[in-house]
This record gives structure tokens, sequence and C-alpha cells, in this order.
């Protein structure tokens, strides 16, 4: 693909600080720029393409919304990271995608302080998550540790370990579950067809339609309110956390709404 993309907003978003500026109304057209540089950049060096078209919208919400690379952001199949890499400071080399000496088609450690993990394949997010999660709790360090896991990879036995010895972490744990339905090969088991069944339930449909016209309804005065209370309360000494597991469990579908609002 010799035609580069037309990104005029993307061209201003070298690393995640940049992102954070944006109004949030300028995000879906940004996410709609960072699909057409994911595209073209695998249309020319080749690579996996579908994971990370299918993580566009998650990934720019997920860097808008918490404070990476300070909140450790972990993937759990490294191959989806394209588009966290076009964000994170590697724009320029995405050309370079598995190639000698380019980019790793993976997280990569030694590549950027923003892939805080080296994982191609699969279910050790969480369990990674959760390291660096008790690990800021003991140096009484701010910044969360999520990890975004999908359907597929919630099924192994290494993703329910970390869940059953998450409770230390408390809220410093966040987990996404990216339950698109998607794998290298049709996903199995119970876990898969129960997430199938619960996301096109009526119920949950009902409950997304509701919550995206609450936050349309939310007005500019009441969000400037929320963000002024935020910072106020900043200034006030941590709670101590509490002895319940408060890890925290979202739908891909559901924080990618984020993007919108």
């Amino acid at each position: 693909m010799a035609d580069l993309p037309s990104t005029p907003l993307l061209d201003t978003v070298d690393t995640p600080a940049d992102l954070r500026k944006l109004k949030p109304a300028d995000l879906r057209q940004l996410a709609d720029e960072l699909r057409a540089e994911t595209i073209s950049a695998v249309g020319t060096t080749g690579g996996h393409l579908g994971s990370g078209l299918g993580v566009v919208e998650l990934t720019t919400a997920i860097h808008y919304v918490f404070d990476t690379p300070r909140d450790r952001l972990i993937w759990d199949v490294g191959h989806q990271c394209y588009p966290h890499k076009i964000l994170t400071g590697r724009r320029d080399r995405i050309r370079t995608l598995r190639m000698g000496g380019g980019l790793s088609g993976f997280t990569r450690r030694n590549e950027s302080e923003y892939d805080p993990f080296g994982a191609a394949h699969s279910s050790t997010s969480i369990s990674a998550a959760l390291g660096f999660a008790i690990a800021n709790k003991l140096k009484d360090q701010p910044g969360k540790a999520i990890a975004v896991i999908g359907d597929g990879a919630m099924s192994a036995g290494m993703a329910y370990e970390a869940m059953n010895n998450a409770e230390p972490a408390g809220n410093r744990l966040i987990v996404i579950l990216n339950d698109n339905d998607m794998s290298i090969a049709p996903p199995v088991g119970g876990l898969s067809a129960y997430l199938a069944r619960t996301v096109s339930s009526s119920n949950y449909l009902g409950l997304r339609n509701f919550a995206k016209r609450a936050i349309r309804r939310i007005s500019r005065r009441a969000h400037n309110a929320a963000e002024k209370a935020e910072e106020f309360a900043r200034g006030w000494p941590r709670a101590a956390p509490s002895s319940r597991s408060s890890v925290s469990i979202m739908s891909a579908r559901s924080t990618a709404i984020i993007s919108t609002i």
C-alpha cells in the first residue's frame, strides 16, 4: 500500500499525553484515523490485522482514560498491539513491523516504556498485572495495572489462578474482558458460550443502551463539576484499601463507549 492515509488529527498525537489533550468529541475521528493507519502499515509489512482492528476504539479509550505509562497496560495477546504502538511514540517505525531491526510484532519491554510486559500468547496478562499492582502497593506508589484479556484467553487456568489471588491488589488491578467472540480458531467451552449468550441478551443490550442515553444527557456543567471534584479529592489522603477484593472486570464493548462521550 503505497498511498498513506490522511490523518490530520492522528498527526498531532505522538504519545498518550498528546491524546489526553484532545476533546472527547474528537476521539471518534482519532479512532477512525488510527484504524486507517493500522491498515496501511499492515498492508506494507504484513502481520496480524484483524486482532488490532478489533481494539482500535478500546486502545484509544484506555490511553485517554488512564495515565499510561504510570498505569501499566498489559495486552494478553501481543499481536493486537499495533494501534497501541502507533499511539505510544512508535508511529514513525510502524512500517518496520516484523522486519529485521524493526518493531516487534508483539509487545516488547526493551522497545518502549509503554510495554511493561512482553507476551505473545496467552492468558498471562492478569497474573502480570497483578504483580505490577502488588508492587505499587508495597512501594506505596500510585498507578494501576490494566490487563486486557479476551474470552478465549480467559478460559485458561492461569487466568483463573490470577483472579483467585487478586484480592490483595484491591482497586489497583483492572481487568478488561474483550469479549468479542473471536480467536485464532472458533472459541469453545462453557465460558465462551456463556459470554456470547450474555452480551446478546435483551437485558444486557437494554442496559447498554440505557447507559449510552444517560451518558449523553450528562451536561457539560456536570462534567466540569465532576472534574473539579476529582481534582479536589486528589489532595485528600488516600483511604485504606478494602480487605475485600475490588478487582474490576469491564466489558470491552462498554469500555469503548468512553471514546464517544
